[in-house]
């Protein structure tokens, strides 16, 4: 189990998440939800359980809800999630 690393961009912490290298944000966020073809946000809303674009939120937004964080930027939100 470990956190992100202090100052690591949304793609470094996205492809630590998805157990992935050397993908583009996009690639793995895909990754990290099991989907395909996905915007990175779409696919982060789909691995917080949102089933309906109605229902998604901006990119700060769904990192914070996936880290259970408030008020942090993208990149900071996801490095606080231990995997």
């Amino acid at each position: 189990m470990a956190l992100g690393k202090a100052g690591s961009s949304l793609t470094a912490e996205l492809n630590r998440l998805a157990g992935t290298t050397g993908l583009d944000s996009q690639g793995a966020a895909n990754a990290y939800a099991s989907t395909t073809g996905l915007a990175t946000v779409g696919a982060l809303n789909v691995q917080a359980g949102k089933t309906s674009p109605t229902q998604y939120k901006d990119l700060q937004g769904i990192c914070n809800e996936l880290a259970g964080t408030t008020g942090l930027g993208a990149p900071a939100a996801l490095r606080s999630i231990n995997v």
